[in-house]
């Protein structure tokens, strides 16, 4: 049985007729309303011992009210049970307010010591991948370095915007206005090829030249057929395909005179460029 309705009961009990005739106070409807309203709420779990000291004063003044039903005595011990209701219900709700501020910060807690662990983890797996990324570079700029001195022995190397340089005469690679590699010429291309093995992380760019015999037309047809003969072999040796592209320049960017001889054999050449930049696969 409900502690209210327990009251009720008592008091309507023990005046039988007398109780229909009497209407309790309004101090007293209202403080029975309010107790049944915290005793009902979050007051029994969280302020029992509260919510213990309004049934008392609201027992204490329904007795009060049995007793002598006109007495101004019940109005001030139902307001007193009222006020006793109420503070129970007031204590409850800020009981609850700290144990959700308690649960929210020990969430909150929860929380950034997962970001922090997170963060720390994300950190080393950064600091590992730039100290990759530096060893990575620097193997690649030794082996450049490594190569750089290995092709000096076998070619002309030169440093330019565009990269590094290496030329190669035409009369060593190809007969006279032929596209087919010479014997001898594979011999050289070998030793080239090996050298550019250890900077394969790099982008290629083989240009073919001509003097300026014969037409225009000609020489750029020539110059082209030339350069992809040289960059078939070099990926016959296992330089990646994707990483070289030939170029037929013709006879538009001489280096020596084409009145004499000397200046034409020049002229017929096969420029070989490194990129200076890794690709983004190293």
């Amino acid at each position: 049985m409900q502690p209210m309705t327990y009251f009720v009961t008592i008091a309507c009990a023990g005046l039988l007729v007398g109780c229909a005739a009497s209407v309790p106070p309004p101090e007293l409807v209202n403080a029975r309303q309010v107790y049944q309203r915290a005793s009902a709420g979050q007051a029994a779990q969280l302020v029992p011992a509260e919510l213990h000291k309004a049934q008392v004063a609201l027992a204490i003044a329904e007795k009060s009210f049995q007793d002598d039903p006109k007495s101004f005595v019940t109005r001030d011990l139902a307001y007193v049970a009222d006020r006793k209701a109420r503070m129970a219900e007031a204590l409850a709700m800020t009981a609850a307010g700290n144990a959700a501020t308690a649960k929210a910060n020990t969430q909150y807690q929860a929380t950034q010591t997962e970001i922090m662990k997170n963060t720390k983890e994300d950190l080393a797996a950064s600091e590992r991948a730039v100290a990759a990324e530096q060893k990575a570079r620097l193997d690649a700029e030794r082996r450049t370095a490594a190569a750089q001195a290995a092709l000096a022995k076998l070619a002309a190397v030169k440093e330019e915007a565009r990269g590094l340089v290496i030329t190669l005469s035409g009369s060593v690679l190809f007969a006279s206005n032929k596209s087919s590699l010479l014997p001898a010429a594979q011999n050289r291309l070998n030793q080239v090829a090996d050298a550019l093995m250890e900077t394969k992380e790099r982008k290629l760019t083989i240009e073919g030249h001509t003097d300026s015999q014969g037409s225009s037309s000609y020489n750029q047809q020539l110059s082209q057929q030339r350069a992809d003969a040289v960059r078939s072999y070099l990926i016959s040796r296992g330089y990646p395909a994707d990483l070289i592209q030939a170029q037929g320049i013709g006879e538009d960017r001489p280096v020596s005179d084409n009145a004499n001889a000397e200046g034409r054999a020049n002229n017929r050449r096969v420029e070989i460029i490194i990129d200076r930049s890794l690709t983004t696969n190293q």
